[in-house]
């Protein structure tokens, strides 16, 4: 017996990473799992890697017009929210004399706007009760060099758990943010510009980490499930670490 059995989880940017580690594991808890991606080729191969009950819709979550459609997908299956991860985002890295109008909006469209509205669109098809768990990061709350924009988009997502767990209270629905720290993810790699240069990457982040390695997306998963279950009916408006310690100590 799974702990998500019977429940409706929806996972935007499931295609890889954290997002498809996820999916996996609610999947293989029972679930009846949603997963969103921009691109078809990614979001078919991850379908085929889940497996079983997953249902995947081609989608910006930056793009209203494609939100729409993934909660009109949801709605034709007649089925109601019980978890939404809220996980699409992106960055790069660009100091301050390297910011431009693009790379700003690009970063603030995927990681501020395409949240807000993935959870605002959500709201009518949440069953009460149901769990909302965003993907912050460290970089929220610490000031690593070349990377203030993506930093200020992830704070401005601790921002959200804050204020909607007080707005969405009289429906006993929970959010929290999981801020990951330095995980091995495509994203990650793709910081760099070629193999050798991500490898150098992964090794340097993983030098400043306490328990000496770089995270798995699984470690993360892992606690998503925590959020998504009642295991944690008391937690809410929170930021819960996923680091090995790099910002703790």
């Amino acid at each position: 017996m799974g702990q998500l059995d019977g429940k409706i989880v929806v996972v935007t940017g499931g295609t890889s990473g954290i997002g498809l580690a996820t999916a996996r594991r609610f999947r293989a808890e029972g679930a009846r799992v949603y997963i969103t991606g921009r691109r078809k080729e990614n979001l078919d191969k991850a379908i085929a890697e889940i497996g079983g009950d997953v249902i995947g819709v081609q989608a910006d979550s930056a793009n209203l017009a494609d939100l729409d459609r993934l909660y009109t997908t949801v709605t034709d299956h007649e089925d109601r929210i019980d978890v939404l991860f809220a996980n699409a985002g992106g960055g790069e890295f660009a100091t301050l004399e390297q910011v431009t109008e693009e790379h700003f909006d690009t970063t603030f469209n995927t990681n501020v706007k395409g949240v807000l509205f993935s959870v605002q669109k959500a709201l009518p098809l949440l069953n009460d009760g149901a769990s909302i768990i965003l993907t912050g990061s460290t970089a929220g709350s610490v000031g690593n060099e070349a990377f203030g924009v993506y930093g200020a988009s992830k704070a401005a997502i601790r921002s959200f758990a804050r204020t909607w767990a007080n707005e969405l209270r009289t429906r006993n629905l929970r959010v929290n943010t999981i801020a990951p720290g330095p995980i091995t993810t495509p994203g990650l790699n793709a910081l760099a510009p070629d193999d050798e240069q991500a490898a150098h990457l992964r090794d340097t982040l993983a030098a400043g980490v306490p328990l000496g390695r770089m995270g798995r997306p699984e470690e993360v998963a892992s606690l998503a499930l925590f959020l998504a279950t009642d295991e944690s009916s008391y937690v809410t408006g929170t930021e819960i670490f996923v680091d090995g310690g790099a910002n703790q100590v």
